[in-house]
């Protein structure tokens, strides 16, 4: 565990100290909280939406972030330029939220498997419904509902580590714990908030923030950065919010005050 912990210090200290760009398709109901986060971590955010960009900022930036939460026609062109080229050039990190509802986020996502991601975050029931997609596993789990996890954690502990040996990556799965994995070292991550279920955006922000990690780390460390990052932020906040509101503040300021050894810190198992 001391190499894991100091790799994740280094991840803190290479972002802190260089600002890495990690641009965005995102959905566009948490684009602010979005953007805030990966700025509170101490990256850069870009919003893009049209395929030139997504092409362009792909080519420059050493880490993307891909959310398919809202889909916009413009995207059946640029998901996959985006994707394509960050797969050519660098890597991105997936948010495949809703998977299997309706047929462009379907084709999208099943597309990816193709030039897929270096790393992916999402509730436990996307992330079995991702590996039964891309034939990974069979399972009768998975069952989204709307944007929230029928399925627990641990439950999809299979699906993660196959996916995560398939992409050479890793996988975060978020919920009351979080499971990281690259497919051979698994770590449940402890701490967070029973807010974040309760604010609009905890999860995309969250997958935001891996590609600032991802920018200047390995997928297996830069997701248990910020996952981590989450779950000590996360703790803090609760302590000193009166509501929903008043916590998305208290978060975004305890996530822009964390420190490599705060991240480090945070309570881990492997399993």
């Amino acid at each position: 565990m001391e190499d894991i912990k100091q790799a994740l210090e280094k991840a803190v200290e290479d972002v802190r100290r260089t600002g890495p760009m990690a641009p965005s398709i995102t959905n566009f109901v948490t684009i602010d909280f979005v953007a805030n986060a990966q700025i509170a971590a101490g990256g850069s955010a870009a919003m893009i939406y049209m395929p030139d960009e997504g092409r362009a900022m792909a080519e420059m930036a050493p880490a993307i972030y891909i959310n398919v939460g809202t889909i916009l026609p413009v995207y059946e062109q640029t998901v996959p330029e985006m994707a394509k080229t960050a797969y050519e050039h660098g890597g991105y990190v997936l948010d495949p939220v809703a998977v299997g509802v309706g047929d462009l986020r379907t084709k999208l996502l099943e597309g990816m498997k193709s030039y897929p991601p270096r790393l992916i975050r999402g509730n436990a029931s996307e992330v079995i419904s991702v590996a039964k997609m891309w034939g990974l596993v069979s399972s009768d789990k998975g069952t989204v509902r709307g944007v929230d996890s029928t399925d627990t954690v641990v439950s999809a502990r299979e699906s993660a580590e196959a996916i995560a040996r398939f992409i050479g990556g890793a996988v975060c799965v978020s919920g009351r714990d979080d499971l990281v994995t690259d497919g051979e070292r698994t770590i449940l991550s402890h701490g967070g908030s029973e807010y974040f279920a309760r604010i609009t955006g905890s999860g995309c922000s969250l997958g935001g923030v891996c590609a600032v990690y991802l920018a200047v780390a390995d997928p297996f460390t830069a997701a248990l950065a910020a996952t981590n990052a989450y779950n000590v932020a996360g703790k803090r906040a609760e302590e000193e919010a009166e509501g929903t509101a008043s916590f998305k503040v208290a978060f975004l300021d305890a996530l822009s005050n964390l420190g490599p050894s705060d991240v480090s810190g945070c309570s881990m198992e492997v399993i």
